[in-house]
This record gives structure tokens, C-alpha cells and sequence, in this order.
């Protein structure tokens, strides 16, 4: 049976055969009366263009998962296109240290909207299309066909619908296939040890996509005194500590993520008692710390995303920019500057400039010294540059003025 044809009305299929995976509602002649995840053909002028799966709810009418006319999205689609994941993790990633990372990035593997990362045999599955659905069951087959010594399957994706902009949900997991994930999954990183809530935990658990930016930061900590700001469940915390920091301070909103941070000082044989842990309002430390004087050498800065629509973007550069400026009022002369952003909608020079207008309005010279993006394990599409999210600088604050 063929598929549906959808007519472009806008001059895209340049654009789409170029590699772009996404269609928006008002590319298309007519949103039809379909029910989520029918597989439709993309067409331009009666010719084929594309084909995807189609999504009711949300502004992105057709994730684009294929250019050849002559693939059938099927269960042998999904193996193949998870086979190829994984043999790209498998080239790129050293896991004799780490045995957690990305399986599946979205459109960077050629699935849109299917994340599957992977903790110590523990396959958590997000799905953030109401479109991916009715294709979950033939997901899952091929994660299991895929996917050698698979201990589980959790899925993290319990709505109906594409959660309205601007929101973000945080689904009770549950498990899909095979044994049920312990409530705290112990990963090994970079020879290091994190408990990982992969059932209730922000995103899938933990961030994969700082590993290589944690590493980093145990090669800078030995000796400093670090600040880590917006610290989880103690990610760069613990790395610091490893590398010989003389004391970290980690700060978090989240009373249990700060709480699970505390665990994994411990699980590395860290003592907890000997660092600080605050359950408080990062902004609010950082301004009391200001006023007392407090000053670190390593000041790290992981914030949640700052923009969750377009029209947000301009707010979020601002806020940057006031992060790092207040941030800046605790860091020692001749310290380092960690400072991340994962706002999709916010560039790499767009955040530079922002940390850029902290340091002048704080009246301090900044060197950039490293400049990061994502790792192997979240790829991005060259046609897609919405995918580029992720920015980590490491700066030098000059002793005095250059």
C-alpha cells in the first residue's frame, strides 16, 4: 500500500533534499485528518521529496526519517538505522573507562525525535514525538536485536502529545522490556562512579553529553578551590575532587539531586564531610558569597536550558550574560571559568558574546582556552544545525589587565 502524499506549498524540497528533517505545518498544502505516526511521502510538483512520519500535535507536521523512495520504514529500518549508531559508538567512543553513553541522537543518527542512551546495560528510551508512539513496540524489537548484553529497556515518554513550548515534563519511568532498572543504576565513567535515577532523574538520568567536559575539569581541579554551580547530582563535582581539588562547593535547587551528589562522593571514596553541598538557589549563593568575599578558583557553570521558543532567545543571551557576570564576582584572579549553555537556539557566538559583555561589565580580562561542543555520542547533522546545542568554554581570568 503506498503512503499519503503531502504537497509542499513553500519552496523547500531544495531544502529538505538537502538533509533538512523537518516539515513544518504550513510547508504543506493541507494538514490532513491522519493519526500520529502514519508514514507519509513528502512531494514537490508531483515528485518525491522525502518520507517521514506525520505528528498531529505538534508544529513539526513530518520528521523526515528517509530520502530514498525506494526504503520502507519498517522494522528492518530500525535495526538498520540503530545498527549504524551503534557502529559509529563503537568506532569513536573509548569504553574501557565508561561503560554509559548516547546510542541514539535524534536527527544526528537519522531518527528524529528517538533518544536512547544507554547505563550499564540499561537502555532508557525517550521519545519526544507523539508520531514515534505507534512505532514504539518495533523501537524496542530493534534496541533487543541490536543492542548486545541488554539488561532492560525503561521508557521516560508518557505523554499523549507533544508537550506544549516552553514546558518540560518529568515522566515516571517505566520499564518496556526485560529486568526492571534498580532505583539508582550504577555507571562507571571516565573510571569513575555515578548512581544514576534513570526512572525519575532530568532528561534520561544524567548527562552523558558533559562526559568528556568532566574529564577536563578533573585535569584543572588539582589544588583549586571549585564552585560548581547548577551541579545535579554531582557530575563535575566528583570529577574535581578526583583530580585534587582542595574543596569543592556544589550547588543545586534540587534537595535530592544534591542529596544523590553526596552518594556519589562517596561511591568514589570521596569524604563527603571534607565539601559543601547546598540545596539553594544558585543565583542567590552566588550574589551571598559576593558580599562576603568568597572567592574560588574554578567556577563551573551548567544551567538548564535559558530559552524554550525563539522569541525567548534574546532574554536567554541577557541571562547568560548576567550568570557569568555575578559569576565572575567569585573567581579569583588568574581562575578558570567553566561556563556551559545547552540552549539549542542560542549559537556558540551568540553565548561567547554573552560571556564576553559579563567580563567587560565585571572589569575583568578573559583568554579562552578551550572551546568544546558535543562529543561523538550526539552527532549533529551538518543539514541541521539546531542540533549544534551544546557550548562549554573554559576561560582564564587575567591576574591584571592585558
Amino acid at each position: 500500500m503506498s503512503n499519503l502524499k503531502l504537497t509542499l506549498v513553500k519552496d523547500l524540497a531544495r531544502h529538505l533534499r538537502a538533509g533538512h528533517p523537518w516539515v513544518f505545518k504550513q510547508a504543506i498544502a493541507k494538514a490532513p485528518k491522519l493519526p500520529a505516526g502514519a508514514i507519509v511521502d513528502i512531494v514537490d510538483h508531483g515528485r518525491f521529496v522525502a518520507r517521514g512520519y506525520f505528528d498531529p500535535y505538534s508544529h513539526i507536521a513530518v520528521r523526515v526519517l528517509t530520502r530514498d523512495e525506494r526504503e520502507s520504514v519498517d522494522a528492518a529500518f530500525f535495526r538498520r538505522r540503530l545498527a549504524r549508531a551503534l557502529s559509529l559508538r563503537e568506532a569513536l567512543l573509548d569504553r574501557s573507562e565508561s561503560d554509559s553513553y548516547r546510542l541514539v541522537h535524534g536527527e544526528g543518527d537519522g531518527l528524529p525525535g528517538v533518544i536512547v542512551d544507554l547505563y550499564s546495560g540499561f537502555a532508557v528510551l525517550k521519545l519526544y514525538s507523539a508520531g514515534l508512539t505507534p512505532h514504539r513496540a518495533i523501537i524496542l524489537e530493534a534496541l533487543r536485536a541490536v543492542v548486545p548484553g541488554l539488561k532492560g529497556i525503561v521508557g521516560r515518554d508518557e505523554v499523549d502529545c507533544e508537550p506544549t513550548e516552553g514546558e518540560e515534563g518529568r515522566p515516571q519511568g517505566r520499564t518496556l522490556w526485560g529486568e526492571d532498572a534498580p532505583e539508582l543504576v550504577a555507571i562507571r565513567e571516565s573510571g569513575a562512579r555515578f548512581l544514576v535515577d534513570v526512572l525519575t532523574g532530568q532528561k534520561t538520568g544524567f548527562f552523558l553529553d558533559q562526559r568528556d567536559n568532566r574529564r577536563l575539569v578533573r585535569d584543572l581541579a588539582r589544588g583549586r578551590e571549585v564552585l560548581n554551580c547548577f551541579s545535579y547530582t554531582g557530575g563535575f563535582s566528583v570529577n574535581a575532587a578526583l583530580g585534587g581539588a582542595k574543596q569543592v562547593t556544589s550547588v543545586d535547587l534540587d534537595a535530592d539531586a544534591i542529596a544523590l551528589a553526596r552518594r556519589n562522593f562517596k561511591e568514589n571514596g570521596l569524604p563527603a564531610e571534607a565539601h559543601d553541598f547546598l540545596a539553594a538557589e544558585v543565583g542567590e549563593v552566588l550574589k551571598l558569597f559576593a558580599a562576603q568575599g568568597r572567592q574560588f578558583d574554578l567556577v563551573i557553570l551548567d544551567p538548564p536550558a535559558y530559552a524554550k521558543s525563539q522569541r525567548a532567545v534574546e532574554a536567554a543571551v541577557a541571562g547568560y550574560a548576567s550568570l557569568n557576570r555575578t559569576a565572575l564576582s567569585v573567581l579569583k584572579p588568574g581562575g578558570i571559568l567553566c561556563t556551559s549553555s545547552c540552549t539549542a537556539r542560542v549559537s556558540g557566538e551568540a553565548f561567547l558574546g554573552a560571556v564576553k559583555e559579563a567580563g567587560f561589565n565585571a572589569g575583568v580580562d578573559l583568554q579562552l582556552v578551550h572551546q568544546r561542543y558535543q562529543p561523538p555520542d550526539h552527532p549533529v547533522l551538518l543539514q541541521f544545525p539546531e542540533g549544534r546545542y551544546l557550548k562549554f568554554f573554559v576561560l582564564w581570568r587575567a591576574q591584571s589587565g592585558l
